[in-house]
């Protein structure tokens, strides 16, 4: 019973069961309706950890295939319409990117890459952030689970530099000499590298698809376009406010270089794997950058990166089997996709449009948009996973935001943009949090005050820097 808490999970099915048996509004068809209610109690679900996410979403596919809402009468084509987005390209994309980010774990290439930022970069402490940043963002279009690439290649090295410095996590009167600072900044710069590209965490292709399900168009390329500039800022600034406001005591990091050139050579000369692991990773950038040239799909060349990685033997077949993050992220996207992807099919989403304008229509777009990303960013505080709260909001708020007139592009990337760095605000708002937290070096408090702090600066950069930028570029 670890994994399924029974009085979490009673309030989740009594709550999808009110809604079921609540009047269906006028203008909302009754399958739309049964379906929000099957939505909403899974996202419930998710948020109070009744069960594992997956789980969860395998209870909403046996609910909405005995229910009908998707084929009423009609069983059979109902089961067929819940699997439907298990083929949906994007979904796949997601799965297969983190194949590829284990050729990096793997291989040890993303740990040298790191050290090699740290040997140049790392003489001081702020330096030493800038440094494990940048290695951060290097990895970040290759690696979309940012759980991944913060968590088991950046956390280590921060530690390892942290405890290095003598500021341990086991001695709280050390944490605030360099492991405190360290921490968060990692964890930001890991969120700001998540929003520039499209497969820098796993929730940006989500919103792609939601945003294409309402004839918004976004391509690797495009999104990298459009958060190369607030992104670069944003990278600049975070580090220089979380020196200002959480410095740390330690000032001068000099032996750090001499630290990461010592793991270098215990790593040894760069292997015939890690050359190839190189050439791959250069391959998907080039055909995610230039895909739209040759007319091939950022899906098409994942699987090509996936397929040169096991021909080189650089993964096996084992290793595939093995990525077990993988495979749970494919089924509980699938399922959300699903579910969210159908109430817009099912009318759901362009009703929930026009009622919110009814409310704020009156509004100039100019004023509505940072409404509406106000919204977003501070409702986080309800989501314990970015995912659930792209699932939950993020098309309903793009629908709101188009029928106000706000420009699609724009809110569609800045509402893209904001699922990463929302997860500032607290101590569990995206996959890489807990395990940054878990080290010990920051307490709850100064998490959500700093989190505050930096996420408050992010939101604006993205907002202005970006919005101008992208009114630069023809994006609006």
């Amino acid at each position: 019973m670890k994994e399924i808490k029974l009085s979490r999970l009673a309030i989740t099915v009594l709550f999808g069961a009110a809604i079921w048996l609540s009047p269906v509004p006028e203008g909302v068809k009754p399958e739309a309706w049964h379906l929000l209610a099957i939505f909403l109690a899974t996202i419930l679900g998710i948020i109070l950890k009744a069960a594992s996410m997956g789980t969860m979403c395998m209870m909403a596919i046996a609910a909405v295939a005995l229910s009908g809402v998707l084929a009423p009468g009609n069983p059979s084509k109902s089961i067929s319409l819940a699997l439907r987005s298990f083929g949906d390209k994007v979904i796949w994309l997601i799965g297969i990117s983190f194949f590829i980010a284990r050729g990096f774990i793997k291989t040890g290439l993303g740990n040298r890459i790191a050290y090699l930022f740290v040997r140049v970069f790392g003489k001081s402490s702020l330096g030493l952030a800038y440094g494990l940043g940048l290695a951060d963002l290097a990895l970040a279009p290759a690696i979309p689970s940012n759980t991944a690439r913060g968590g088991g290649i950046i956390y280590p090295i921060m530690k390892s530099m942290s405890i290095s410095f003598d500021s341990v996590p086991d001695k709280p009167e050390t944490h605030r000499k360099l492991g405190s600072f360290l921490t968060l900044n990692s964890y930001n710069m890991n969120l700001i590298a998540s929003s520039m590209f499209l497969t820098g965490t796993a929730s940006n292709p989500m919103c792609q698809k939601f945003a294409a399900d309402l004839g918004i168009r976004i391509t690797w390329m495009s999104w990298a376009i459009a958060g190369i500039v607030p992104g670069l800022v944003a990278f600049f600034v975070i580090p220089l406010v979380l020196y200002k406001v959480y410095p740390p005591e330690l000032k001068k990091t000099g032996d750090a270089p001499a630290l990461a050139k010592q793991k270098l050579a215990e790593m040894g000369p760069v292997t015939k794997n890690e050359w190839l692991m190189l050439l791959a990773f250069a391959v998907l950038l080039f055909l995610w950058i230039t895909g739209d040239l040759f007319g091939i799909d950022a899906t098409t060349t994942a699987f090509l990166g996936l397929v040169l990685l096991l021909l080189t033997s650089v993964l096996t077949w084992e290793d595939v089997k093995a990525e077990k993050g993988a495979w749970d992220t494919i089924v509980w996207f699938a399922v959300l996709v699903m579910m969210a992807s159908s109430l817009n099919e099912l009318g759901f989403i362009g009703w929930f449009s026009e009622l919110i304008k009814t409310k704020i229509g009156d509004l100039s777009w100019q004023i509505a948009f940072p409404v509406i990303m106000i919204v977003y960013f501070l409702s986080h505080y309800l989501f314990a996973s970015a995912t659930a709260h792209v699932a939950a909001m993020y098309a309903a708020l793009l629908g709101v935001g188009v029928s106000i007139g706000i420009p699609g592009l724009l809110l569609a990337f800045m509402l893209g943009f904001c699922g990463s760095f929302y997860g500032t605000l607290t101590h569990y708002g995206h996959g890489p949090a807990p395990v940054f937290f878990g080290s010990g070096f920051v307490d709850i408090k100064n998490w959500w005050t700093k989190g505050l702090i930096t996420g408050v600066i992010m939101l604006i950069i993205y907002m202005v820097v970006g919005g101008l930028w992208m009114k630069v570029i023809g994006y609006y």
